[in-house]
């Protein structure tokens, strides 16, 4: 009975870990900017990779290698977060601004736009 507990335990800390993954990775790649993929990065990547070592955890029992996987799980929690916010950081020295509502244009608005505003090159 324990066991059977333990281990529907074990699948439901690695669905949740895929989950939270497969949301982070779906974040990263359709959010419009540079913070927006930090934050889901760091926010849900780090619950996926908390529930995925919760399971493994479990998995291992209470063994030596359990207390590393927890001292892991630490690390990611403390480490996630502070890489995302030097990301963040960095991006706003660099002086890229965060995406707003205003950019909401089309494709052949983007276009028109960038055949008026002209370098001095040839416009065809």
């Amino acid at each position: 009975m324990i066991e059977a507990a333990r281990d529907g335990a074990i699948v439901a800390f690695v669905l949740l870990g895929l989950f939270f993954t497969f949301v982070s990775t779906a974040g990263v790649l359709r959010l419009p900017d540079i913070y927006s993929r930090a934050h889901t990065a760091s926010q849900a990547d780090t619950l996926g990779a908390g529930f995925t070592l919760a399971a493994v955890a479990l998995a291992i029992g209470f063994e030596t290698g359990s207390y590393k996987t927890v001292l892991l799980l630490f690390f990611i929690f403390i480490t996630n977060p502070t890489a995302a916010h030097a990301i963040s950081r960095a991006a706003e020295e660099q002086g890229i601004e965060p995406w707003t509502t205003d950019d909401d244009q089309t494709d052949e608005e983007l276009y028109r736009d960038s055949k008026l505003e002209t370098d001095g090159g040839d416009n065809e």
